[in-house]
């Protein structure tokens, strides 16, 4: 009877991340603390995103960011609160942010980490109460210790991350990360102020029935992305689309699905961003048992040129990528 009235609540997000440092055992702890200061800093937004409403700090801004987007009041204080507690925990020489043109010095010249970051994906969505997040990348800075972190150290491919997660403000907020060693997912429990586990080695389902895609911009797509698509449509498939690639992708990875952002003939080079979107996605993806491409190789085998480096974006389920891969590059009729 005792034990039903008080039932285990779980593991904490701290407690994981030490065991998990435990089975490491040349680990020294800082990307542990580097992963607690991003927890930090979630609660915070979800604190912010949650009374946005009531404050008045949803709308816009009134600016747009380095790719020419208008900002939302919360991008601008998203990344200012994730900045701090980077800058404050100690871990990190260099950020990267969607929000900011050039490397973010933290003044942490002794720090082994880089940080890149979204810091509030979706954002266009919160005045409406749809799901949003934060997706972030976490590389070993390649320069020597004692400086600021230099362009090389920023312009690693994926496969190089060392850890890599989202957070997701919605009807639960949830963080989810990888280390290369599978995925996990905590959420949030505000009245006690904690991560708890509450997805543990999480595997995306190797088929789906759900495709996530901008429709309205069908005519703008190729050849082989239209005909993935309708086959998509005769299949009967169930299309979802929010707009916050963090709810989208979540959702695929959870119930299995696919996601798409093409390249358009307004953004020919794909819209979303290689260093804080597509590389994070991509490793949990990887390490989910998924796929991710730009329709042509692998995502984390990309090499960067550019701190804001665009690419088309396919994600998910492995079969179902596997078969968009086969469609769009016409080595079989849609059918």
């Amino acid at each position: 009877m005792e034990s039903k009235l008080a039932l285990q609540v779980g593991t904490t997000l701290d407690r994981f991340i030490m065991r998990k440092q435990e089975d490491f055992p040349f680990a020294t702890g800082e990307l542990s603390q580097l992963l607690r200061d991003i927890a930090l800093a979630a609660k915070i937004v979800n604190r912010e995103v949650n009374h946005a409403g009531l404050i008045g700090i949803g709308g816009a801004y009134g600016a747009q960011n380095v790719q020419g987007e208008d900002q939302q009041k919360l991008d601008v204080i998203a990344n200012i609160r994730f900045i701090r507690a980077l800058r404050n925990g100690g871990e990190v020489c260099t950020i990267i942010s969607e929000e900011d043109d050039e490397m973010i010095q933290t003044g942490n010249c002794k720090g082994k980490y880089i940080v890149a970051m979204d810091p509030l994906d979706g954002s266009s969505n919160i005045d409406v109460n749809v799901s949003i997040g934060t997706i972030f990348s976490i590389y070993r800075r390649l320069s020597a210790f004692g400086e600021d972190g230099v362009m090389n150290d920023c312009l690693q491919p994926g496969t190089q991350q060392v850890a890599a997660g989202y957070v997701i403000y919605g009807p639960s907020t949830m963080m989810v990360y990888t280390t290369g060693n599978g995925v996990n997912g905590f959420t949030y429990e505000a009245s006690l102020g904690e991560f708890y586990l509450s997805h543990q080695n999480i595997r995306i389902p190797e088929n789906g029935n759900i495709y996530s895609c901008n429709d309205g911009n069908y005519w703008q797509f190729d050849e082989g992305t239209r005909a993935y698509l309708d086959y998509c449509r005769k299949a009967s498939m169930t299309a979802r689309y929010t707009g916050s690639l963090v709810g989208d992708f979540h959702r695929s990875l959870l119930k299995g699905g696919i996601y798409l952002y093409p390249a358009t003939g307004k953004a020919p080079n794909g819209k979303l961003r290689l260093l804080y979107e597509c590389n994070a996605l991509a490793f949990i993806a990887e390490q989910a048992g998924g796929i991710a491409t730009d329709g042509k190789k692998r995502v984390l085998e990309i090499q960067p040129t550019e701190l804001h480096q665009r690419l088309p974006f396919i994600i998910g389920s492995k079969n179902m990528v596997e078969k968009a891969h086969t469609i769009i590059q016409g080595q079989a009729v849609a059918v």
